[in-house]
């Protein structure tokens, strides 16, 4: 029994070579319950079509990403033009805070760390707008908004937010809207994991950017599409000028022809869209049945494909959790880093049956 982590180390999705040394459990048998990724990996079909067309790297890819933006314009139900394609969100996310330049921003938290970084590295100050447990992490619309005032330039949403996999509704993400136009306030959406809520529709911002220009709505094809190392990310906004300025000072060429052809045959790929919303549904669905007859602990109503548990036995912590379960070759999430949450807070994600049956008797030991 090695000793146990002290409180500092906390693990990342992609740490798995800290974790062998650490635990000494190979990074080949580590499932992983935090890194958030459909369990499904990428769609045989994608996988045959791309290496049958490797001859795409001969080529350099158009610069314009016509048909690419044509493509998620149709899987997003928006005008090609309001879409901006780019290496992962992650560089839409900084490339759009450098030509914002947001002073002084609003992240609804715990979430994502992020955005705080790039605004603090564009030298912008960040408040955080605090989701209370004791509202289960909802927001509260009303009082939100009445935080809301001129002193604020930005707000960033994650919508399903990660960790706390609660989400915002379209109707009251109007409200939000509305508010921030009257205070001068640009409103950054980040969608990562929206394609695993049970009705994409009541919650993606996807279609207000046609209404409102103070709206950028951020996706990807890391989660859903099982593609974190393809970084292939977009943005979807009504504001012309933006996308105009982001253009102008991104790289030429900032997505690889392989990314580009795999993104047309992903999107398109409706068989394997359907199957990963069917089985991501259900098994959240069961392990929320059964985590419900436990009095150990509580969980927070996940729109997204993971779930925030908070541990109620007293002599129990993340810590003591997450080492219990990467022995036996399964790493979740200690969400003890997350501002607003300590350490009786673990995050863990939906995965294959057995996987999900595995996890769940490993947490039943312990808890």
């Amino acid at each position: 029994m090695g000793s146990m982590l002290k409180h500092k180390d906390h693990f990342h999705g992609s740490d798995l070579e800290k974790i062998e040394e650490i635990y000494h459990v190979k990074k080949g048998d580590i499932t992983s319950f935090s890194a958030n990724v459909n369990p499904l990996g990428i769609s045989f079909r994608l996988k045959s079509a791309l290496s049958e067309q490797l001859d795409v790297i001969t080529t350099y890819p158009d610069r314009e990403y016509t048909a690419l933006r044509q493509c998620i314009a149709d899987y997003v139900d928006t005008r090609p033009e309001n879409i901006i394609v780019g290496n992962g969100s992650t560089e839409l996310i900084s490339l759009f805070i450098q030509i914002r330049h947001p002073k002084k921003a609003m992240i609804l938290g715990p979430t994502y760390s992020e955005y705080e970084r790039e605004i603090s590295l564009g030298g912008g100050m960040t408040v955080y707008y605090p989701l209370r447990e004791e509202q289960d992490f909802l927001v509260n619309v009303e009082d939100l908004c009445d935080r809301l005032n001129d002193s604020l330039d930005f707000l960033v949403l994650c919508n399903p937010n990660n960790p706390t996999s609660s989400a915002i509704t379209k109707r009251d993400m109007r409200r939000i809207l509305d508010t921030c136009m009257e205070h001068g306030i640009f409103v950054m959406v980040d969608e990562t994991y929206v394609e695993f809520a049970p009705d994409v529709q009541t919650i993606s911002s996807a279609g207000l950017t046609n209404d409102y220009d103070n709206l950028i709505v951020l996706r990807g094809t890391s989660k859903f599409f099982a593609a974190p190392g393809l970084r292939l990310g977009y943005a979807i906004t009504g504001n012309i000028d933006l996308i105009r300025e982001i253009n102008t000072r991104k790289n030429p060429w900032t997505i690889n022809s392989l990314a580009e052809l795999a993104g047309r045959l992903m999107l398109t790929d409706t068989e394997y869209i359907e199957r990963t919303r069917n089985l991501i549904g259900r098994e959240r669905e069961h392990l929320c049945k059964i985590l419900d007859s436990w009095d150990t602990v509580k969980y927070y109503k996940p729109y997204g494909n993971f779930i925030l548990v908070k541990i109620l036995k007293a002599k129990a912590d993340a810590g003591l959790v997450f080492d219990h379960c990467i022995r036996q070759g399964m790493m979740i999430r200690n969400c003890s880093s997350f501002p607003f949450l300590d350490s009786r807070f673990i995050r863990f994600c939906v995965m294959q049956p057995e996987q999900n049956a595995r996890l769940l008797g490993a947490l039943r030991e312990i808890l």
